[in-house]
């Protein structure tokens, strides 16, 4: 996703920016991006992360879920909470059949953490450390 050309101009959760072509016929998809970044709920710190988005269904407007990703950047709230959030928002505003959203993110005070959540048995990846953890 990180190289398409797309403004971003929402900074705050921006679930509307989440569109799907019901009228093709359905894909299975696996989309990435290392551009989620959002503020940790305590600190304020920022906590950047990658974020792997398997689905099968209609599909996603690659333009707009980069934008949403996007928006996370001036929000506060714990790694596990943004996940459930991609998770919960792609699958009401996008409707797919299968959904699996996975974010790596950098350490911070020794801590790796790794929020996953599916909406099927079977998809967890693997736990590889990737470049930027």
């Amino acid at each position: 996703l990180d190289r398409l050309d797309v403004e971003c101009t929402q900074y705050t959760p921006a679930p509307e920016l989440l569109r799907a072509n019901h009228d093709e016929a359905p894909v299975n998809e696996t989309l990435v991006s290392h551009l989620l970044k959002s503020n940790c709920l305590v600190t304020g710190q920022p906590d950047w992360g990658s974020v792997q988005i398997q689905y099968s269904g209609a599909q996603i407007e690659q333009e707009g879920l980069l934008q949403y990703l996007v928006s996370f950047r001036n929000h506060n709230e714990f790694h596990e909470q943004c996940v459930e959030r991609i998770f919960m928002d792609i699958w009401t505003r996008c409707r797919p059949i299968k959904l699996a959203v996975y974010a790596r993110y950098t350490r911070r005070g020794g801590l790796d953490i790794n929020p996953f959540r599916t909406s099927h048995p079977g998809a967890l990846p693997a736990n590889v450390r990737t470049a930027r953890q």
